[in-house]
């Protein structure tokens, strides 16, 4: 189900790793449904771009910057967010590390692995019951009454998590992501009924990465998908936007998979 433009009226969101690619396309969606959108980058001229086009549909509600791989500046960025945006209701933590292009694609396997525990699971853990707990103290008792929970949290895991994928790349992601799979069905017990939380779980989607993979690997997305193409972050964005809604108001502890149908060729 996509979500009329004003499913989201009346809501103020946090997109981490905004800046670009997924997280981008997330921002502008729950814009698009009418949510406030906060963004949280690691670089200033990249969000002050989208904070510049949010701004522009008057859906812009600010913009925060921190290193999620630094533990340490979490919990400021978790007091400075509510500080600013006391009717926050819904979080995306969409922030990952990239350890497929660029320099960190030569890096070797534990470094590869340090960096994914720091940011994708430790991050996600670490703001999500920051937030989480905030918004369940914020709001404890009043889903009793309404029968609705007022917030909302997304997390970002991985299709192959559960099913394996040869290679260093596989063994890496189906580690960490798993955890945040893992992690996202616990922590959802912990902050019901107040908040709910789920995880998306996307398949072969055309990122920086996939722009560039090698002929091999773009045979390998397609194939896999019985949709027989990529998917594109609009698609992952699409769905958050469901979930987040009061149409998914009965949905939290999941893990949902977007991947065209993934297959084993």
């Amino acid at each position: 189900m996509v979500p009329s433009p004003a499913t989201l009226a009346g809501r103020t969101a946090l997109v981490t790793g905004a800046t670009h690619g997924i997280g981008r396309a997330v921002a502008l969606r729950l814009a698009a449904a009418g949510a406030r959108v906060a963004i949280h980058g690691r670089s200033a001229p990249a969000a002050e771009d989208l904070a510049a086009e949010l701004a522009a549909q008057e859906r812009f509600a600010g913009q925060f910057l921190a290193d999620l791989g630094e533990h340490s500046t979490l919990p400021r960025l978790v007091d400075e967010v509510t500080a600013a945006l006391p009717d926050l209701d819904t979080v995306v933590l969409i922030a990952g590390a990239d350890v497929l292009t660029g320099a960190a694609a030569a890096w070797g396997f534990e470094r590869k692995l340090d960096e994914l525990l720091r940011v994708d699971v430790g991050s996600t853990m670490f703001l999500t019951r920051g937030f989480g707990r905030w918004m369940k103290a914020r709001w404890e008792g009043e889903q009793v009454a309404t029968g609705q929970a007022r917030g909302t949290i997304v997390t970002i895991g991985w299709d192959q998590a559960e099913t394996g994928m040869e290679g260093d790349s596989g063994e890496l992601f189906a580690a960490t992501k798993g955890a945040v799979m893992a992690f996202t069905r616990s922590v959802a017990r912990s902050l019901a009924p107040e908040v709910r939380v789920n995880c998306v779980a996307p398949g072969w989607i055309r990122t920086k990465w996939g722009a560039g993979a090698s002929d091999q690997w773009q045979k390998r997305a397609v194939r896999e998908s019985i949709l027989r193409r990529w998917g594109e972050p609009a698609d992952i964005a699409a769905t958050v936007a469901w979930i987040v809604s009061a149409d998914a108001a009965f949905v939290t502890g999941q893990v949902i998979p977007v991947n065209g149908g993934f297959r084993r060729a």
